[in-house]
Parts: C-alpha cells; sequence; structure tokens
C-alpha cells in the first residue's frame, strides 16, 4: 500500500494536506493580527479624539496668556516630590490641573522671595527685617512678642530686628500709655512711606491693573483663596519652627 493509501485509510493527513492547512492557517492568523492592529489602531485615534476635546473645552475659557502659562504637564514633580498632584487617580485633566495649580503657587513664591530680597537690597536692610517691617505696617504698633509670634521668630532674633529697625529710624520703642509696664514698637509712617513703600509703588500699579481684569466676585474668590493660603503657610510656620 502506498504512503498517501495508507495515510488515507489512517484517517492521517497527507504532506500536501498538512502544507495546505498551514498555509489556510498562516492566512487566517496575518488576517486576524491585521483585523487586531486595525481595531487597536481605531480605538487610539477615538481616545486621541476625546482628549483633545477635553483639553479644547478646559482652555476654552483661557485667555491667550493663561494658555501659554498653563502648562499641562507633570514636570518640576519628579522625585523628591512624592505626593505630586500627577501621582493620584482620579480623571487625567483634573490631575493636570491640579499639577498646574501647584506649580504656579511654587513659581509665585520664588519670585516673592526674590521680590523681597531686591527690595531690601534697595531699601538697604535685610530681607528679615524688611518682612518684619511689612507685618508691623498692617497695625501700625505691635509688642515685640506679638511681632515675635506673627514671624516665627525668637525673642532674641525679634529684639535684634527691632534694634536695626530703631537705629535705620524705621520704628521706635514706646511705652504704652494705657500699660505703661508695656512696650509697643511704632512704625515710623513717614519714612516707611519715603522709603519703603516708594519701592513697591510700581508694582502696585501692576497690581491693580491686574485686579481690573476680574469682576467683583472673582475678585472676592481670589480674596478669599490667599485668606485659605494665608492659614496653610501660617500652620507650616509653626510646624517647621516648632518641629
Amino acid at each position: 500500500m502506498s504512503g498517501d493509501s495508507a495515510e488515507a485509510a489512517t484517517g492521517q493527513p497527507g504532506p500536501a494536506e498538512q502544507a495546505s492547512g498551514q498555509q489556510a492557517s498562516g492566512r487566517q492568523g496575518a488576517a486576524d493580527e491585521a483585523s487586531g492592529r486595525r481595531e487597536q489602531g481605531a480605538a487610539e485615534q477615538a481616545a486621541g479624539r476625546r482628549e483633545q476635546g477635553a483639553a479644547e473645552q478646559a482652555s476654552a475659557g483661557m485667555d491667550a496668556a493663561q494658555r501659554d502659562a498653563w502648562q499641562p504637564s507633570p514636570v518640576g514633580w519628579e522625585l523628591p516630590w512624592p505626593e505630586s498632584p500627577a501621582s493620584g487617580t482620579g480623571p487625567q485633566q483634573r490631575a493636570e490641573l491640579e499639577v498646574a495649580f501647584a506649580a504656579a503657587i511654587r513659581r509665585t513664591g520664588s519670585l516673592m522671595q526674590l521680590m523681597g530680597q531686591a527690595a531690601a537690597e534697595r531699601i538697604g536692610i535685610n530681607s528679615t527685617d524688611l518682612n518684619c517691617l511689612n507685618i508691623l505696617s498692617f497695625s501700625g504698633q505691635m509688642t515685640a512678642g506679638e511681632l515675635a509670634r506673627a514671624t516665627g521668630l525668637t525673642t532674641a532674633s525679634i529684639t535684634g530686628v527691632i534694634d536695626r529697625l530703631e537705629e535705620a529710624g524705621f520704628v521706635s520703642r514706646e511705652r504704652d500709655p494705657h500699660d505703661r509696664r508695656r512696650v509697643v514698637v511704632r512704625l515710623a509712617l513717614d519714612k516707611a512711606v519715603r522709603e519703603v513703600a516708594s519701592v513697591f509703588v510700581p508694582m502696585l500699579r501692576d497690581w491693580r491693573e491686574m485686579a481690573a481684569r476680574y469682576s467683583d466676585d472673582e475678585l472676592r474668590l481670589i480674596v478669599d483663596f490667599y485668606g485659605h493660603m494665608e492659614q496653610v503657610f501660617r500652620k507650616h510656620v509653626v510646624r517647621l519652627r516648632d518641629g
């Protein structure tokens, strides 16, 4: 009996049938793979269109300057920032906004410090003394203890600050007329306006122009935001000083 006849009799496929089956299987696998790639590509395109649409909706209310400043990227939140907003499990768009929010606060904080240092150099005092002078200006007078608590400085450090400011003519020590045992530090308003406020006037003008862009309700929201930011900063000043 020939090999082909024997294989037919036993039900086993011959070499020709095996080759034909392998070719058919290969064609089917290639078709399946191509179909899978097409489906994956279509899904990726659809996802891309959805993400682009969400980004366009998010930026629709922004003007050109805001869009330029808004960088939806985790850059700057790599290590050592283990609790980056980008590491959350919420929607991607929300995570990107939180990254932009936190980065804006960091940039603003750095620039405020640089501005304070530059202003202090122009005035001729150090940045710590200028900060104390700024805090004192809100009320016009404070005791040394009150100023120490407001700044987080030690009593010895605040005494040195007051000594330097008094020698420069920016403050004076006076007895409280209602309690002669109590000494208050009083701001020398004329000198402060002449030599300190004048340095900040150009920036205050820019702030006023910037505020004019917002409605009353928007400004109330911004003021409320900064009130909460002040509480956060006070909390962490105490944490770092006492820790």
